[in-house]
């Protein structure tokens, strides 16, 4: 395959990986991930750019795989990843409708990319307050890539925090859950930010988020067995 495929060519690869997804006896994470593995081989000598458009075509395949896919190949290739901007991931995320496709896109592209300043806060501020739940949670979602360690994050309680307080209010059961996890996940790097945020807004956080945040702060696990 030679780099910087045409249009029709782009098409017909992701006619190709839907049919292939589709054919899978066991739609499982394993099985996906295998046949994104096999084409991230084919797709490495490609260019950016159509990556990214590839990503954007299986996205409007039905069934999450698909999407998921996608996501991959660019959170795979190196050059492609690192040419995201606020114009592709608006796009990427087009038509987000559960908790494991914002998970995906917050995850694997668009947290990168604010973690690495391809992208303003102000998008990611934007998102926290639009009027769509999966865009909020998308949102907070984006901070895990700045404090997980295993996904490349250092720690950064100011643009994690900044996320957090526009969204204190919220009650939406999907934000409810992205505002625990975020501030459990900025807990391991820098718990006394997470003390000192939780002792300033705790008349206004979610009670869930207060009870699994300083059960991790306390114990190291969000809802510890009691004996």
């Amino acid at each position: 395959m030679t780099p910087f495929m045409n249009k029709d060519s782009l098409a017909e690869l992701a006619a190709e990986i839907g049919e292939r997804l589709r054919c899978l006896r066991k739609c499982n994470a394993a099985n996906v991930r295998a046949v994104r593995r096999e084409h991230s081989k084919q797709l490495a000598r490609e260019d950016p750019e159509t990556i990214v458009a590839l990503a954007l075509l299986l996205r409007d395949q039905p069934g999450f795989e698909h999407r998921f896919v996608g996501y991959e190949l660019v959170s795979h290739h190196r050059g492609a990843l690192a040419s995201l901007r606020a114009k592709h991931l608006t796009q990427l995320g087009r038509g987000l409708d559960s908790w494991f496709a914002v998970d995906a896109l917050a995850c694997y592209l668009a947290g990168p990319a604010w973690r690495e300043k391809q992208i303003p806060d102000s998008l990611i501020h934007r998102w926290a307050k639009s009027k769509d739940r999966w865009w909020r949670r998308t949102a907070l979602v984006c901070t895990v890539p700045l404090n997980n360690k295993t996904r490349g994050g250092s720690g950064d309680a100011a643009r994690t925090l900044s996320v957090c307080r526009l969204l204190l209010a919220d009650r939406d059961d999907m934000v409810v859950k992205a505002m625990s996890w975020a501030l459990r996940e900025l807990a391991k790097r820098d718990p006394d930010s997470v003390r000192d945020f939780l002792s300033k807004h705790e008349n206004e956080l979610a009670k869930r988020v207060l009870r699994e945040v300083r059960n991790k702060l306390k114990t190291g696990l969000k809802n510890p067995q009691r004996k």
